[in-house]
């Protein structure tokens, strides 16, 4: 099985170069990612990652201006983790998220390519309640493990 892209942009190749760079930028912050995850809700995070301490980071790419206008929802995200970055590809135009709907004090910034991302705000750290952590710990680990099992034996499911 591929690992699911991420889907939820005008160019997906784009997107799936950003979620690439931000993956392994995580991974150097010792932050392990999965793309396209559902949550409560019925959205879904681009990517979402868990830190060595339980800490939760959703990271919201965007690779046109006209999606990150449009996208009225993704405060829902906030819900869900305890950081939260925008991702944008390089040469994005990065004023809009200096308005204040776009929760500058909240949100952090990356700008990515397909080998590597760099941070250029930190977002801040607003702590999820015990049981939300929890719980999104939970369906984060449970969802790997299926991905893994999926990769490994792709009938396994079907035979049960």
């Amino acid at each position: 099985m591929n690992s699911p892209a991420v889907s939820l942009s005008e160019d997906p190749l784009i997107a799936a170069d950003v979620a690439r760079g931000v993956t392994r930028l995580l991974l150097r912050h010792d932050c392990v990612a999965l793309a396209e995850v559902p949550l409560e809700g019925g959205r879904r995070a681009d990517l979402m990652a868990i830190d060595s301490r339980g800490n939760i980071v959703i990271v919201e790419i965007k690779v046109s201006r006209a999606d990150l206008l449009g996208d009225g929802k993704w405060t829902d995200y906030l819900a869900h983790c305890d950081r939260f970055f925008w991702a944008v590809p390089e040469g994005f135009d990065l004023r809009p998220f200096e308005q204040e709907g776009f929760l500058p004090a909240r949100a952090g910034l990356i700008v990515a390519d397909r080998y590597d991302a760099a941070v250029m705000r930190e977002s801040a750290t607003v702590p999820l309640p015990a049981p939300t952590r929890k719980k999104t710990t939970l369906a984060f680990a449970r969802r790997a493990a299926r991905r893994v099992i999926q990769m490994l034996d792709p009938d396994a499911e079907a035979a049960f």
